[in-house]
């Protein structure tokens, strides 16, 4: 990586880096998931379910996840095809993973494992803590919600 003073590289956009970021990190992580067939509304979906087992309706989860889309993703499509491949069932209006979820999600966690450390290799965890805190302020400053998901 090539080496630049802090005055040009205080001089760059921050929108130009963080966009570029997200479209590198999301575009590895999304490229991960399809190895599933999975996206990233179907990893969302499995995580949450996976993390507080009997607790989320459709409605629910959709309220919780809807804040992580920006594609108008139809989260009751989302549902409706894990239900189809197996991997989630739907009783009394609560959904849970089946086995076969549960093994599909370890192994796309461990895939993403894998594109996790390669994003983070030549980074101290100090100055991914640091960067997170820039982002996240700027968040703040410009009035949106900068706790964590």
């Amino acid at each position: 990586m090539k080496e630049y003073s802090q005055e040009e590289l205080a001089s760059q956009p921050v929108g130009y880096w963080s966009g570029e970021a997200y479209r590198r990190v999301v575009g590895r992580i999304r490229a991960e998931l399809a190895v599933e067939d999975l996206t990233q509304p179907h990893w969302w979906t499995l995580n949450h379910v996976a993390g507080a087992p009997g607790t989320w309706s459709r409605a629910k989860l959709t309220e919780r996840l809807v804040s992580f889309d920006d594609l108008g993703i139809d989260f009751d499509g989302v549902f409706d095809d894990l239900v189809a491949r197996g991997w989630m069932k739907e009783d009394a209006g609560i959904l849970t993973l089946t086995e076969t979820g549960e093994a599909g999600r370890l192994r796309a966690r461990d895939r993403n494992a894998r594109a996790h450390e390669q994003m983070h290799e030549g980074i101290e965890t100090a100055e991914y803590v640091a960067a997170l805190n820039v982002l996240r302020r700027m968040i703040a400053n410009l009035g949106g919600n900068s706790d964590l998901p």
